[in-house]
């Protein structure tokens, strides 16, 4: 089981690391630290006892909320971790008049691709070239029209 909390400083070193594991171009701790200074950014931790397994940010701009940094353990995936990230922090968005939200992904990410495409997100564009290491372009999805009794 896994408890999701809102990341505080102590655990931006461990969403570093986590990053670090799982992507191939990581946010530092530092870039963590900065965003929670952010009166417009929101992210959620989940946790295992002392071991993070999740993290999921967003920042919001009116109505819309950019999600990024969803990201998970490799040996905890497949156990609804990311869904119930996704799930409070839109659950959150909408408290704060999100209507709308996006993500980009890598366009090779199937596993991602298909929980976002399970909770409502559309592809609505590709962005050529956006991801390096290796280069690859980038699905933008979105969810429109979120009401505040959605899901």
């Amino acid at each position: 089981m896994f408890e999701i909390d809102f990341m505080v400083p102590e655990t931006a070193a461990l969403a570093a690391k986590l990053e670090k594991e799982n992507f191939t171009v990581p946010w530092s701790e530092q870039a963590f630290l900065e965003e929670l200074k952010n009166k417009d950014a929101v992210f959620l931790t989940a946790m295992q006892g002392d071991c993070l397994v999740g993290v999921c940010g967003m920042i919001i701009s009116f109505d819309e909320a950019d999600i990024m940094n969803v990201s998970v353990r490799k040996e905890n995936r497949r156990q609804g971790i990311a869904e119930a990230l996704l799930d409070k922090i839109m659950q959150i968005g909408r408290e704060r008049g999100v209507q709308h939200f996006t993500l980009e992904v890598r366009k090779n990410n199937t596993p991602a691709i298909r929980l976002y495409e399970k909770i409502g997100f559309v592809c609505e564009g590709i962005r050529p070239g956006f991801y390096s290491n290796p280069t690859e372009d980038a699905a933008i999805y979105w969810l429109r029209g979120v009401s505040n009794n959605y899901h």
